[in-house]
């Protein structure tokens, strides 16, 4: 492979990942109005926004539904960052508890 197709190639893949992220952002600011609204409901019975319980549920979805090439190590930490901003957004946009 010349340099040039080397750069075309990355241009490719560039241009692939560039598409994903966009669509990455898509669905995470649709969980987020889905947050947003399990936040209102929270508020309005006076619920706490940490479940740990629900947490552990939403891992195992998420492991259970890898087929990788991600280790599920890897795709839980990513939700644990996932997870705590979206609590985070509960508590200052909802002033939830």
């Amino acid at each position: 492979m010349t340099i040039e197709e080397a750069k075309n190639v990355l241009a490719g893949c560039r241009g692939q990942i560039d598409e994903i992220d966009r669509q990455l952002v898509r669905l995470i600011n649709d969980r987020v109005r889905v947050v947003e609204r399990i936040g209102a409901v929270k508020k309005e019975v006076a619920m706490p926004v940490y479940e740990p319980k629900r947490e552990e549920e939403v891992y195992r979805n998420i492991e259970t539904s890898n087929e990788g090439p991600l280790p599920n190590d890897a795709a839980r930490r990513i939700f644990e960052r996932i997870i705590d901003e979206m609590r985070t957004l509960q508590r200052t946009r909802m002033g939830a508890k």
